[in-house]
């Protein structure tokens, strides 16, 4: 049986029955988005389960191999050369998370996959993927990995599934070209993308956090 990673949970009301699965970004841990619940200002009638995985510790090229939390391996900033294995490996541990929620009773299309930099990396990477529908997928500050092979690998089950995304126009980490350039991707094979991009760097500002409130309460 796979182990699943260990996770922070922050419900906003008694039996939830909706979750987001919300990932950090290169470093970072589940801890970070943490604090943005009670920002979001959803709905009170909402009882979301927000679930904030720790990615597994690896050695990172970049950082001088340095062994950090990490979702999978980056080898150069320009994603010419993508590290294939480490991020199929955290998708199969994403789903095995999806497959928990459902256990405990939440149907998976009232679940939505979230992510920051790397994080919302994986989270398009899995939800594309994902053989049972999902309720959308958050994708901030990030960009689709494994961009040729999402044609032929993705699910019809999410063949309609809604994405945000956001992005800085100053991101010093992942250029807002390269975001733009997954946007279209994706667009270019149906997907409906609700995109914003605000005067900041490889970050998270408060027009942001509302924009997310706003859709994860038309989502759910």
């Amino acid at each position: 049986m796979q182990q699943l990673p260990e996770t922070i949970e922050v419900e906003t009301g008694a039996r939830p029955d909706a979750a987001v699965i919300w990932l950090h970004g290169l470093g970072a841990d589940g801890h970070d988005f943490e604090p943005v619940v009670p920002a979001l200002g959803l709905p009170e009638r909402l009882a979301v389960r927000f679930v904030f995985p720790h990615a597994p510790v690896r050695p990172v090229t970049i950082n001088m191999g340095t062994h950090m939390r990490a979702w999978y391996d980056i080898v150069a900033l320009d994603g010419r050369r993508e590290d294939d294995t480490g991020i199929r490996e955290s998708q199969r541990l994403i789903e095995g998370l999806i497959e928990r929620e459902h256990a405990r009773g939440i149907e998976t299309w009232r679940i939505v996959l979230a992510g920051f930099s790397q994080g919302g990396a994986i989270a398009l990477h899995t939800g594309l993927r994902h053989v049972a529908r999902l309720g959308g997928i958050m994708a901030l500050s990030t960009y689709l990995p494994l961009a040729a092979g999402v044609d032929t690998e993705r699910h019809a089950a999410n063949a309609g599934l809604p994405i945000l995304m956001v992005h800085g126009l100053h991101d010093e980490m992942i250029g807002i070209s390269r975001a733009r350039s997954s946007r279209a991707v994706l667009e270019a094979l149906g997907y409906a993308i609700e995109w914003h991009e605000y005067p900041m760097g490889h970050a998270v500002c408060p027009e942001e956090i509302a924009a997310i409130g706003a859709w994860l309460g038309t989502i759910f």
